[in-house]
């Protein structure tokens, strides 16, 4: 057990300490919004017309809204608060603007593999997709167990991103209550844990919806949760209006100060941003290649849009909307705080007495959000790897264990065990869609030859 413990350090190392995904990410995001000629800004009335547009499909059929929806949901997550604490703590307010460079850039990378994974899709029995950077690498580089190392690596990075959700639900729970505490099992975060796994299994399990109860689960609570993250964020911009100026000077200037750069540290500002853009949007990981197969679409280069405005989403709207509310609050009250007490402090700040709880609010719809969509992912991973539907219903039932787990203990190894998939996930992904992008950038072509 222990030499795995080594392997897993050693690789994570590697990836994640040594910034070799960060370059690589970066590498195929410029390649990509090259090919396509800066689609991510020269279409972007056009992406946005898509996500909104209504194919006509046949009941039950999942729309691009509801994949946006999806998609969503496994971006924003508790990393968005506390991934973006840590990028301004670290590499300052400077931060911010390379965060929302890399994004711009990114959403090409976005584009490319979603439309990838519409074109190498598989059509089931039913009528429905199934779909991923798994599939794309059996279709069309007939190398299937590539394809199953991708899947593995899917489901490690899956189990581990549940016990990060769960445990952050729970610690932002036990943070501003304390009912209980004294007791062994009948204390708030024994019972909160539970609480989430039932909830989460009754959707996987037990839900009577006609469509996916997962996508219907989230057709509900993305939205709710973006628009009152949105609402708080825009009462917290207009009662500090005088402060705003100050606020977007500093973010600029300290992006590209001098001070920065002639301090040294202006490699800290850049590598906090870009890493926080690239690991909170997820676009080159292949992640949401398993959204953008399941949808019911009659253009690939359509799907592609709907993924590339879901990173600008995560990025540009709610992590600048964490970062907002931290840059707004004086530096006294939140000196020597981190993470998520940094977060805490802020809003009660802001916000006074209903500050904290509304953290705890937040937190539990952008982490069960998270839960379900990796374990829609997940499925189709399992899926790939063998078409036993006992095989996916016991990665279910492991992955609600996971949440229970996570929920009551945090455990080093499996959250490090998360970055180890998501790291090999991402360096199989940009190998192999760089080689193959031609039919996406053919799809867009023609695409925009029916636009005119």
């Amino acid at each position: 057990m222990e030499s795995i413990y080594k392997i897993v350090d050693a690789v994570n190392g590697l990836l994640w300490g040594k910034n070799i995904l960060v370059f690589m990410l970066i590498g195929a995001a410029l390649y990509f919004s090259f090919k396509t000629k800066f689609m991510q800004f020269r279409l972007f009335h056009k992406i946005v017309k898509v996500l909104f547009k209504n194919e006509k499909g046949k009941k039950g059929d999942i729309s691009s809204l509801e994949t946006f929806f999806l998609g969503t949901a496994c971006r924003v997550g508790a990393g968005n608060i506390a991934g973006v604490v840590a990028a301004i703590s670290v590499g300052g307010p400077g931060a911010i603007f390379w965060m929302w460079l890399v994004a711009m850039l990114g959403s090409a990378t976005a584009f490319i593999e979603s439309s990838l994974a519409v074109i190498y899709r598989k059509k089931e029995k039913d009528g429905s997709y199934t779909g991923g950077t798994p599939f794309i690498i059996e279709k069309r580089l007939n190398m299937r167990w590539l394809g199953i190392i991708y899947a593995l690596a899917s489901v490690v990075c899956y189990f581990g991103v549940t016990q990060v959700m769960s445990n952050s639900i729970t610690s932002s729970i036990t943070s501003v209550y304390t009912w209980g505490a004294g007791n062994k099992f009948l204390n708030l975060q024994n019972i909160s844990s539970i609480a989430v796994a039932i909830m989460v299994a009754y959707v996987i399990f037990f839900s009577s919806s006609k469509k996916d109860s997962i996508i219907e689960s989230l057709n509900k609570i993305v939205p709710f949760m973006a628009i009152i993250y949105v609402v708080a964020v825009i009462y917290i911009l207009v009662t500090n209006l005088t402060n705003i100026p100050s606020m977007i000077g500093t973010i600029f200037s300290q992006a590209f100060g001098g001070k920065e750069i002639f301090g040294g540290t202006f490699g800290a500002v850049v590598m906090n941003g870009v890493r926080r853009g690239l690991f909170s949007n997820e676009a080159g990981s292949g992640n949401s290649n398993y959204a953008a197969a399941a949808v019911h679409i009659d253009n690939p280069s359509k799907q592609g849009m709907v993924q590339a405005f879901g990173v600008f989403i995560d990025t540009l709207v709610i992590c600048s909307a964490t970062a907002f509310i931290v840059l707004l609050v004086p530096e006294s009250t939140i000196a020597g705080l981190s993470g998520m007490g940094l977060f805490q402090a802020a809003m009660t700040y802001h916000l006074s007495s209903i500050g904290a709880p509304f953290v705890v609010i937040l937190m539990f719809f952008f982490c069960v959000s998270t839960i379900l969509a990796v374990a829609f992912y997940g499925r189709s991973a399992v899926n790939f790897i063998h078409e036993s539907k006992y095989l996916n219903i016991g990665y279910q039932a492991v992955l609600i264990l996971m949440i229970y787990i996570g929920g009551i203990k945090q455990d080093i190894f499996i959250w490090s065990l998360a970055d180890f998939g998501l790291g090999i996930m991402t360096v199989i992904n940009i190998l192999v869609i760089i080689p193959i992008a031609k039919p996406a950038l053919d799809a867009l072509k023609n695409y925009e030859k029916e636009l005119k």
